[in-house]
């Protein structure tokens, strides 16, 4: 590769919108991150994949980001690409076969309020979660029950190669899926959903968001949970009988609220959080026997 990697990502794809030097920090929920060398929008599924397969064959490295509503950025920033789905490459469409199709950049919130319109079950525990389709799809999002791989029926997306995975294939477990080793781009995703009773739904979806705002630090800048649920019990449960509930390093605190939050009270880096999550996992370990693995996407400089 020569030159900068903005100037060749704009020969590739010169139609597609870019910045150069954007702060990560202004596209994480987390509101942590240097600036990013060069961040580009596209506006539909066909403009992603175009993007991603430019970038593999330029072997530019490059980072898909949806709304960043779990990842946690280096405080140098990342080099090569940032590629921003939302809300941009966001297209919602229904089928009449009771199945939606959402880009990736479409956001989880939007998607179940698009089944509930169509009178259709199976979205009501996503509603509440801050992310993507991609996003979702490439961790297995789940939540009160429900995980993404419940109604996923195929999944679209770009390697060096485009392809089209049905459930069996996308390899879904505890948050994971076949996304994560392979690296392909997620540029869409059909969820088979069945008829339901539009009342019912919805009071499904407000009988949960009830339990997320008096449950999480909503009001805080944080990347959701942080810690993987471990083989047994909880990491909150155990985070807060070690008495780490509120424990803080420089700005990043163990939510007050709820322990399996880590949260920016003002002012946080990536190393405030990342020295946190070190001394939790110690003492965890110490005291319970039990280790904590990160939920949360902790992006190195080298991806």
């Amino acid at each position: 590769m020569t030159g900068s990697v903005a100037d060749t990502i704009l020969k590739l794809c010169p139609e597609i919108r870019l910045e150069r030097e954007v702060s990560m920090a202004e596209h994480t929920t987390f509101r942590i991150g240097g600036p990013a060398e060069a961040m580009v929008f596209p506006k539909n599924a066909q403009e992603l994949a175009a993007v991603s397969l430019a970038a593999r064959k330029a072997e530019i490295p490059f980072l898909v980001v949806g709304n960043g509503s779990n990842l946690l950025v280096p405080d140098a920033g990342l080099r090569g690409l940032v590629i921003r789905t939302y809300p941009d490459t966001g297209a919602i469409r229904l089928t009449e076969d009771h199945c939606i199709i959402a880009e990736s950049g479409a956001s989880l919130a939007k998607t179940a309020v698009a089944a509930l319109d169509a009178g259709l079950t199976g979205l009501e525990f996503a509603h509440g979660i801050p992310g993507t389709v991609g996003g979702a799809v490439l961790m297995n999002a789940g939540a009160y029950g429900g995980e993404i791989k419940h109604v996923t029926e195929t999944v679209a997306a770009q390697g060096t190669e485009y392809a089209e995975y049905g459930l069996a294939e996308c390899d879904f477990g505890y948050r994971h899926s076949r996304f994560e080793e392979s690296k392909e781009t997620v540029l869409w995703a059909k969820f088979r959903l069945q008829p339901g009773d539009k009342a019912a739904v919805s009071a499904r979806m407000e009988e949960l968001k009830a339990r997320r705002r008096a449950s999480q630090p909503l009001e805080m800048p944080s990347a959701g949970s942080f810690f993987k649920r471990p083989m047994v019990g909880y990491a909150g449960a155990y985070i807060e009988q070690a008495g780490l509930k509120g424990f803080a390093v420089g700005g990043a605190q163990v939510s007050e609220k709820h322990a399996g939050f880590v949260v920016n009270r003002g002012g946080a880096t990536c190393s405030d959080v990342l020295r946190l999550m070190e001394q939790v996992q110690e003492k965890i370990l110490r005291e319970f026997g039990v280790e904590l693995m990160p939920e949360v996407r902790i992006i190195n400089l080298e991806e």
